[in-house]
């Protein structure tokens, strides 16, 4: 004989109510959002940059020249190394750190990244119940009809005395906290992001500021030699007007010239100061904290390979917070798709409660409450007006319009390395070319004057050939400070150096490149 189980109606309800509770429980959790993959990107797929010269990825640093550079399996995890050092600069190696520790611009970008974070933790809260404890007096009037008396009954007022504590728990049924937990921690990965391309810029700029305050210092003495050679050129016309071999116009050829170099002079301290300044911000100080010494720049002839434009999109720390980026929007479609399901609020208060505060805390004055104090625990929306149909597409849109933003960014990724490679290349051509044209002009000057000396030009021909050497000295040392920059710009554009983080990585290609 087999027995049925039967149960009365109320308890057959209760069955019924924690079926459907155990159900929604199950579905606690599950994330609404579409699955999330990053997009191929133009130009991703290439195998070498249009721009890279053949061989450059082949040679390799020498020891004393190598620095920190090392390559590496990139990824924007992996922690960024010094690159400045394959400069073999020391006194760059100093500024860059001292950038690291002062640099107003970066800590506020810290600030940004430790808010960031703390807005994870604030998400990951909606995961745990809250807890709340109070204590105080209630004054209330409460109507005859509610006490079931006759109209005109006068009920007195009293005073409930209570103690309770409560707690409150959302049953994430449909992922609404999971997705907000998932779009906050793509935020704070932005977020980092963002703050390794604040960093990268800066370490860039310092380098950049540097060298190009370097470079005037090699224009100034390019126009301290020249002022002298002028001096000196006026000194022998003065002697030969003196003698009565040449007219008055050559003296005054040679004054206006002279005077001019010292005003050329005089514009490049003025441009030295500008930098000097511009220098000493970025390192966090006042101008008036900050002075370098002349130091006139020397040839920078650093190669560094660009490796392969796949590659490119692990290191560049702007495109990561692009992807963040995506992957936040993403996140919050499924935020926007749980607002169409029920929510789950579980809620109970319990404690004491009593007219008078002596009997407060007796045995007879516990009172409880399970469920919401208003309202139902389990809410399904029905109707309103079509605001969540328009938070489910200003979602999607928004995922759209980042997806776009991510391609861009990858576009001008690509460009910007591709630019500074073409500089680099054409500026190696032009550098030994700009060295012959110096010599060229330096062998004609001489020429000249002693052609002048001898009687066989007149002045106007030194003068032109003088403007001629000095013009081409002044272009090759400017060309070596665009030189410098451009190294500074590739590896900017590369994502910055990587120190190796990962030593038991083998490999995967050769270093980089020195020569000098």
């Amino acid at each position: 004989m087999v027995n049925k189980l039967t149960f009365k109606p109320g308890t057959r309800w209760l069955a019924k109510g924690s079926m459907l509770l155990a159900s929604l429980l199950v579905l606690a959790g599950c994330s609404l959002a579409p699955t999330y993959e990053v997009p191929e990107a133009p130009g991703q797929s290439a195998t070498a940059f249009k721009e890279g010269p053949q061989g450059w990825s082949r040679a390799e640093f020498r020891k004393e020249e190598s620095g920190t550079w090392q390559t590496a399996n990139p990824s924007e995890a992996l922690s960024r190394g010094e690159w400045w050092t394959i400069f073999g600069d020391d006194r760059l190696n100093e500024l860059e750190q001292q950038a690291l520790e002062a640099n107003q611009n970066l800590k506020a970008a810290a600030a940004r990244l430790k808010e960031a974070r703390a807005m994870v933790q604030a998400a990951k809260a909606g995961w745990f119940p809250t807890l709340d404890a109070g204590f105080g007096p209630t004054r209330m009037q409460q109507s005859a009809a509610s006490q079931m008396q006759p109209d005109g009954t006068n009920v007195p007022q009293q005073t409930l005395w209570r103690a309770q504590a409560s707690a409150s728990y959302e049953v994430d049924l449909f992922g609404r906290v999971a997705s907000t937990v998932d779009a906050s921690k793509a935020d704070a990965q932005q977020s980092d992001a963002l703050f390794r391309s604040v960093q990268l810029a800066l370490q860039a700029d310092v380098a950049q500021n540097y060298f190009a305050l370097r470079g005037l210092d090699a224009e100034a003495e390019v126009f301290t030699t020249t002022v002298k050679l002028r001096e000196e050129a006026l000194q022998l016309v003065d002697r030969r007007f003196a003698e009565g071999d040449i007219s008055e116009l050559d003296v005054s050829r040679a004054r206006a010239e002279l005077a001019t170099a010292r005003s050329d002079a005089m514009t490049v301290q003025r441009l030295r100061a500008t930098s000097e300044h511009s220098l000493a911000v970025l390192l966090g100080k006042a101008p008036a904290e900050f002075s370098m010494p002349a130091m006139p720049l020397q040839a920078v002839n650093v190669r560094v390979p660009a490796g392969l434009p796949s590659s490119l999109l692990e290191r560049r720390p702007d495109v990561a917070a692009a992807e963040r980026a995506m992957a936040a929007a993403n996140a919050r479609i499924g935020l926007a798709k749980a607002a169409f399901f029920p929510s789950l609020t579980l809620t109970g208060v319990g404690g004491f409660e009593s007219a008078t505060l002596g009997d407060l805390f007796k045995w007879s004055s516990r009172a409880f409450l399970l469920g919401p104090l208003a309202g139902t625990a389990l809410n399904i929306p029905i109707f309103d007006g079509g605001r969540r149909s328009a938070n489910l597409e200003n979602a999607r849109d928004r995922h759209e319009e980042e997806v776009a933003k991510y391609r861009q960014q990858v576009l001008t990724a690509f460009r910007e390395v591709e630019d500074s490679l073409s500089d680099l290349r054409i500026l190696e051509g032009q550098t030994r070319t700009q060295s012959d044209a110096v010599a060229a002009a330096a062998r004609a000057a001489a020429i000249s004057r002693t052609q002048y000396t001898e009687g066989a030009v007149n002045y106007l021909d030194v003068i032109d050939a003088e403007r001629t050497s000095l013009q081409t000295r002044r272009a090759a040392v400017q060309l070596q400070g665009v030189q410098a920059a451009a190294t500074v710009n590739l590896i900017r554009a590369l994502g910055g150096g990587w120190d190796g983080a990962d030593k038991a990585t083998p490999v995967a290609a050769a270093p980089a490149v020195a020569q000098r």
